[in-house]
């Protein structure tokens, strides 16, 4: 409706007399009989559809082309055979929306499922003189429509050859317009949504539209609706128009005053000259003024030194930090390099304890049976004394009896004595062994012992951890430290009454946030101690920190306190920053709740010039094989190994203790950990044990050994003494005292030399035991100096670490003094070309005050205050002028003004009166729509009547215009005298009848160049079916210039054979076909 606003006034006369002429057209048709109207043109010129063809429409592959007659056409079908979709993209192939057709909210709705676009063709009949350039499109006009899956449309207007007239949506509407299609009047066409809402609605207000709409009554209102709104805002521009009239007549009131105003003004030209030349000088002194003070500016800044002195001091704690940092990596590499070479010496010191262990046990062995033997030739010679006196006392021997007896004894001991040494050499070859087996189980159990130790403290250590992040579970600032969360408790408490300057900020690791989680490891090896730092914006706020502190802290092991002013934006590092296009620096990584943190983390650590690298091949290549990045000191790998250019340090850190993300994976993992700490403990414990057990066993046994061994040793003694006793008694007495006394005197000799050999055993052996002693206190002096050395590194790697952030602080530094001091040069040299610019303006502007002034004025005013005299002086001369000197075209300007002001004023009085003119025209058109809207309704009456009198029925319809509702009252044959004639007590059959009764009676009142009705027929029974279709044949043939498009389910096997019906028979649906090829299987 809107697009038609615009030409509503001058096409609604036209319009109502094409209908009056319609009507009455219709009305002499209906009179005549259905011969004489054959005998002129039997079909309409324009706007009657030739054709449609769908292609992947709704659920349709491919339906048509459909060729329509031009009179009657029946498209008949089963459910789902597209009779309702040939409707559907008639509407839409129309230019219609998506909501008009009620079958979809969107155009993308249309397009078949698996499919990209849908097109439809539709062609409309272009005939007679009536045609819509002809000689542009021919006897037919072709549209084409591709809908999109996206919602949208392309549009294409062809003649009858095919060639592309246009692809504007407004030159559719242009031809419906001129065809007279309406596609949203239910007139034209009916659809079942439609229908089944007239037949179902209980709103007579909603029929009262359906009638306006039908009639477009309902645009003519709107129309007129819109006509007056026009003139009311056309009321108000009048209005507005006066209020112009005031300012015109005001206008002209002026001008008239400047010609009737003249007076002199050569006074005001000659005070005018003098404040030129004054304005001259002023000027010229004003630049002198700039120049001197150019001048002294700049011997201010060449005397102003600071910025040399402040880039010497810098310089010079550069190079003192520069020295710290080498002497403490120097420092780390001698302890690193002593650590190394500790870890060999231990491992051949622990070769060289067992070596020597071995040997004073072999020693000790040679040195007990240097004693035994000793002692046993000790015991012979008192044996041999105890004889030698004996054969003294004793002059006369044993009888043979005696002498035999003894023989037989003495074989008997001598098979004794050798059982017995046989038995004593096993006995120390089981000592021997048994001594190294104990040394073996000793060696054992200290290892086991070792490393019992060292798993004990790791579980230690993650035991604590753990209660840290179970405490951490409430509180995630607990992973700092237990006093952390008091902490910071008293520092806001402290910050609250006023004893800070500003908040301290901490700590920093509870500060910071990672990117990227993977990377904690990396992150935190990195930052190191600063994890636990504190920031602080001056010293008092460190003193009061510190006091805080002291509670929770034994002292020594506080957190770090940094200080250094707080900035509210973050440090601009561009230029110092390390850049690399695959790997990230740590200032990448990371983001903080506070600039504050960043800026101290930069000053600090460097963080924009660490670089973090993933993989440790990457870093080795990146850092040590050639090259490092621009401004890359060094960088970090994911597990937090450091990189440097000619080192290369592996990390011992294997789990992030602050940063980590997943809080309960990580206890699990440690949980994990301490079950198996404890499992190892467990299995250590018993094995340790078990290792003692044995070990006192072979003790035991040994002890057992050795005293086996001695008391064989004394029984081999006693054996040998008595066998020498009773030799000694059956010797002859030829062996005389003489040769006693030297065996005697050899087994002394040989004694002596036995003692001489104990001695030196002795000695040997006090040497191992010495040496053994030695080496074991060299191996733990080396193995406590092994595990003091990370204890000794730990500060001068933090020490390291403050003073590379202290040598990268005062590299950017001395990076920005020079920046300072180039700056400050480069201002003094731009001062220098200004002043010489300026000097120059000096010049120049001398000499053109000499060229107004010759002689020097004494100013004593500003330029300002010049120059505002100046222009009021000028604007006055020029009003006067202008008054005085231009008589005639103040005259000319006073004569248009007056002129202008009368033609407003005579264009506000013609609005006035066409205004006035057209409330008359309104009312008398609001008269004949009332008039008209009457006539429609009575002929509607009428025709509806006449209709129900086809199937005996009686019923009526009211009309009330006041409140915009229609009743429609029918009574079906032999129901005449019930009370009740509502369409709701009908059945549906008679309902549908109803409502083909209805739309005919619209159709005899209303025009349009076809018309179609969707399943009219469905809820009628055969007689009311045969009824309406007789009646729809009719009025066909009455009106054979429209043409009538109806779609129906039902068989149309009744229907007459005659050339003015054509029927379309659609096929059945894929779903139907293929249900009736298994019923017949």
């Amino acid at each position: 409706m809107s697009k038609r606003k615009a030409e509503v006034i001058r096409d609604v006369a036209a319009v109502k007399s094409r209908r009056v002429a319609a009507d009455a057209s219709d009305d002499m048709n209906h009179q005549r009989p259905s011969s004489s109207s054959l005998s002129r043109s039997s079909t309409g010129d324009i706007g009657l559809i030739e054709s449609i063809s769908l292609k992947n429409f709704m659920c349709h592959h491919e339906l048509g082309p459909f060729e329509f007659g031009p009179n009657v056409n029946f498209i008949v079908g089963n459910n789902g055979s597209g009779k309702s979709a040939i409707l559907t993209a008639l509407i839409v192939g129309l230019g219609g929306k998506a909501t008009v057709t009620s079958r979809g909210v969107s155009l993308k709705d249309f397009v078949k499922s698996g499919e990209n676009t849908a097109d439809i063709t539709v062609k409309l009949r272009n005939r007679g003189p009536d045609a819509y350039k002809r000689d542009v499109y021919g006897d037919c006009i072709l549209i084409e429509q591709r809908l999109f899956c996206d919602g949208s449309r392309a549009c294409k207007l062809r003649s009858k050859s095919g060639h592309l007239v246009s692809n504007k949506k407004e030159e559719l509407a242009t031809i419906l317009d001129h065809f007279n299609i309406q596609l949203d009047n239910p007139v034209s066409i009916l659809n079942q949504e439609m229908s089944k809402q007239f037949l179902h609605s209980k709103s007579e207000s909603d029929k009262y539209k359906f009638f306006m709409k039908a009639t477009l009554l309902g645009q003519m209102k709107r129309d007129y609706i819109h006509i007056k709104h026009t003139k009311t805002v056309t009321r108000q521009q009048v209005e507005r128009q006066k209020e112009c009239l005031k300012d015109l007549r005001q206008e002209f009131l002026q001008k008239k005053e400047r010609y009737e105003s003249l007076s002199s003004f050569s006074e005001m030209k000659v005070a005018l000259e003098n404040l030129k030349k004054s304005m001259a000088w002023c000027l010229v002194r004003e630049k002198e003024q700039f120049v001197q003070q150019l001048k002294e500016d700049i011997e201010k800044e060449e005397n102003n030194n600071q910025h040399q002195n402040n880039l010497k001091l810098c310089h010079t704690k550069v190079v003192q930090a520069e020295k710290k940092l080498q002497c403490v990596e120097s420092r780390i590499d001698s302890l690193r390099g002593e650590q190394e070479s500790l870890s060999e010496d231990s491992l051949k010191q622990r070769e060289q304890v067992t070596v020597i262990s071995k040997a004073h046990k072999d020693q000790e062995l040679v040195y007990f049976r240097a004693l035994n033997k000793l002692k046993q030739s000790e015991q012979e010679q008192n044996l041999l004394q105890e004889k030698i006196t004996k054969a003294k006392t004793s002059v006369s021997l044993n009888d043979e009896t005696e002498y035999a007896k003894q023989q037989k004894t003495i074989s008997s001991l001598k098979e004794q004595l050798a059982e017995l040494e046989t038995k004593c050499s096993q006995l120390n070859q089981e000592i021997k062994n048994k001594h190294q087996a104990l040394f073996k189980g000793k060696e054992e159990r200290d290892k086991l012992r070792l490393e019992e130790r060292n798993i004990q403290v790791l579980y230690t250590s993650k035991l604590k951890r753990k209660n840290q992040l179970l405490a951490s579970r409430s509180n995630k600032l607990k992973r700092f430290g237990d006093h952390v969360p008091d902490l910071l408790g008293s520092i806001a408490e402290a910050y609250a009454k006023g004893r800070f300057l500003k908040k301290p900020v901490g700590p920093i690791g509870a500060c910071i946030s990672l990117k990227d989680p993977t990377l904690a490891v990396a992150v935190e090896c990195c930052l190191r101690s600063f994890m636990k730092a504190f920031c602080c914006d001056n010293y008092k706020d460190e003193a009061v920190l510190q006091e805080l502190m002291s509670p929770y802290y034994p002292r020594g092991n506080r957190p770090q306190i940094i200080v250094s002013p707080f900035s509210e934006k973050v440090y601009n590092i561009h230029e110092r920053k390390a850049y690399h296009p695959e790997h990230p620096t740590v200032l990448d990584m990371i983001t903080a709740s506070s600039p504050v943190i960043i800026n101290c983390l930069i000053d600090m650590r460097g963080i924009e010039s660490i670089l973090i690298i993933k993989e440790k091949d990457k870093a080795r290549r990146v850092m040590q094989q050639g090259r490092p990045p621009k401004s890359c000191r060094e960088a970090f790998t994911a597990e937090g190994d450091q990189a440097y250019s000619n080192r290369y340090y592996t990390s011992d850190v294997s789990m992030a203790k602050y940063l980590g993300g997943d809080l309960e994976t990580e206890i699990s993992m440690l949980e994990s950990d301490l079950e198996n700490h404890q499992a190892q403990l467990s299995r250590f414990q018993l094995h340790v044990n078990s290792v003692t057990e044995d070990i006192q066993n072979m003790e035991s046994k040994l002890i057992s050994t050795v005293m086996t061994l001695r008391k064989t040793l004394a029984s081999v003694n006693q054996i040998k003494a008595t066998i020498t006793e009773l030799e000694n008694a059956s010797e002859e007495q030829s062996d005389d005292i003489s040769s006693l006394e030297e065996v005697a005197q050899e087994n002394g000799q040989k004694i002596e030399a036995e003692k001489q050999v104990v001695n030196e055993a002795k000695k040997e052996l006090d040497k191992h035991q010495k040496i053994a002693e030695d080496t074991e206190s060299k191996y733990s002096s080396i193995r406590q100096r092994i595990e003091q050395l990370p204890e000794d590194m730990e500060p001068l790697k933090d020490e390291q670490l403050k003073l590379e952030a202290e040598c990268a602080k005062h590299q950017r530094n001395l990076n920005i003094l020079e920046n300072k001091l180039k700056a400050h040069e480069d201002n003094i040299h731009a001062m220098k070309c200004e002043l010489a610019q300026r000097e120059e303006e000096l010049q120049d502007y001398v000499a053109k005050a000499t060229e107004i002034s010759p002689e020097r004025q004494q100013v004593t005013g500003s330029t300002k205050s010049l120059d505002t005299e100046i222009t009021r002086l000028n604007r006055k001369i020029k009003v006067l002028e202008s008054s005085h000197g231009e008589h005639e075209q103040v005259v000319r300007e006073y004569a248009e003004s007056l002129t202008l002001y009368r033609e407003k004023a005579n264009q506000v009085r013609d609005l006035r009166r066409f205004i006035n003119q057209l409330d008359n025209i309104m009312s008398d058109r609001q008269n004949r729509y009332k008039v008209m809207r009457r006539s429609l309704s009575v002929r509607c009456k009428l025709y509806f009547n006449s209709f129900l009198i086809k199937m005996n029925c009686c019923g009526s319809m009211v009309f009330d215009h006041n409140n915009e509702t229609l009743s429609i009252l029918v009574k079906p044959p032999g129901r005449e005298d019930d009370g009740v004639s509502d369409m709701r007590s009908l059945s549906g059959g008679e309902r549908s009848f109803s409502t083909v009764c209805f739309m005919l009676s619209l159709w005899e009142i209303t025009e349009s160049p076809f018309r179609c009705l969707d399943e009219f027929d469905v809820y009628m029974d055969m007689h009311n079916r045969r009824i309406s279709l007789d009646l729809l044949l009719e009025l066909s043939e009455r009106q054979h210039l429209r043409q009538f498009v109806f779609i129906t389910p039902l068989t149309t096997s009744n229907l007459p054979k005659t050339s003015l019906i054509k029927i379309h028979q659609l096929q059945d649906p894929e779903r139907v076909r293929s249900d009736t090829t298994d019923e017949d299987a």
